[in-house]
């Protein structure tokens, strides 16, 4: 009778803390974040305490991951209302008393300043994949224009910061939900379409529309000249082509098997700006070639295999939906920073998951992969 009410030892109120995590998900994470610290190592090697930080922020994800995996995808189910609704509140708060940096109005002080875009990364695709849960089965048009208006809300208010990285992101979490849950090609095609000509007409008369008196509808002075920079770095190569010509020297550099370990010259000759933020991949490439390169879209590659098959495998739609735009929400990150860098997209505000530095950066992150174990989790506790 007594062994009815034994209590729990501690080793057997820790196990669940240190077990059950999806075994390839969690080998695809370690790769990863040991190529991010053998980066910092070098491209943060002159830069202070660059190197100390990275680790402890990963250390910080790390448990922010671990904690957010104990939690059912039921109960995050139930965060993602109340998350929405405050992130959306704070976004407000931020364009009505926000503090203004270098043109930019990004941050809030609620005691300690905080940056309340990084939390519609994560609450976005939260309260879409909720909208559609609840919708499940009877999915018509007007579900799918509220989902759009949802949406909308997050990323009208982050692009009048102006942060269009930040935007971008929330943008393509979001639409991701919004994929997996059903919209037809038929409506997708034409946006593609639309999009592709709008690209390739820029290409065209990016002479004529590039000059200093032409005002593009939109978009601030700044991010014209980041596209036209794109088309042509050479045309201000000291100034505003700068941070791209001396990333693809980098990378140009580095050849098939890279220059090594601490030995990159356009890295520790500072001639690459932000060499340990949103240009690290451009370090990496100069010191590990196109090898090390590879190597690192495999790694990539992997965890976004993982993710979507946990993806696939989820018990319920809110899990597939959220681990499916989480998962792809990496590979934006990915490809975004990646192109970049290298000189095909243009130059935005977009870490490359686990190499570039940066606190907020890395507790989405945690917060990310905390949500995908968790429904990893959940998954074999039902087959259990």
């Amino acid at each position: 009778m007594s062994a009815i009410f034994e209590q729990p030892t501690l080793w057997q109120r820790a196990r669940p803390l240190l077990f059950g995590y999806d075994a390839m998900l969690v080998l695809a994470i370690l790769l990863l974040a040991a190529a991010g610290l053998v980066t910092m190592y070098s491209a943060g090697f002159d830069h202070g305490t660059r190197f100390v930080d990275h680790g402890r922020n990963m250390l910080l994800a790390a448990a922010i991951m671990v904690v957010v995996a104990q939690i059912p995808p039921q109960r995050l189910m139930e965060l993602a209302v109340p998350l929405y609704a405050v992130g959306v509140a704070l976004l407000v708060a931020t364009a009505l008393f926000g503090i203004t940096k270098k043109g930019a109005t990004r941050w809030l002080n609620v005691g300690v300043v905080i940056q309340p875009s990084e939390v519609l990364k994560i609450a976005t695709p939260l309260m879409l994949a909720w909208w559609f849960q609840k919708r499940e089965g009877a999915l018509r048009i007007p579900d799918f224009l509220v989902a759009i208006a949802l949406l909308a809300i997050p990323v009208g208010l982050i692009v009048k910061q102006p942060d269009l990285g930040t935007a971008l992101l929330v943008l393509s979490a979001g639409v991701y939900v919004i994929f997996f849950a059903g919209l037809s090609w038929k409506l997708i095609a034409p946006v593609l379409i639309a999009f592709t000509v709008g690209i390739a007409a820029l290409v065209l008369a990016q002479d004529r529309i590039c000059q200093p008196d032409v005002a593009w509808p939109l978009l601030r002075d700044y991010q014209k000249h980041r596209v036209c920079t794109l088309l042509d770095p050479s045309t201000d190569p000291l100034g505003r082509g700068f941070h791209i010509i001396q990333a693809m020297i980098a990378i140009g550099s580095g050849g098939i098997t890279g220059k090594g370990f601490m030995k990159g010259t356009q890295t520790h000759l500072e001639f690459i700006p932000e060499r340990t933020t949103d240009f690290v991949f451009a370090a990496f490439a100069e010191e590990f070639g196109l090898a090390g390169g590879i190597a690192l879209l495999v790694g990539f590659l992997f965890l976004i295999y993982r993710g979507l098959w946990i993806a696939a495998e989820a018990p319920t739609l809110f899990a597939r939906l959220l681990a499916g735009s989480i998962t792809l929400s990496f590979f934006t990150y990915a490809m975004v920073n990646m192109g970049m860098v290298s000189g095909i997209l243009p130059v935005v505000g977009v870490p490359l998951p686990f190499v570039s530095y940066g606190g907020t950066a890395m507790v989405t992150l945690g917060l990310g992969l905390g949500m995908l174990m968790s429904i990893a989790k959940s998954r074999r506790l039902m087959q259990s």
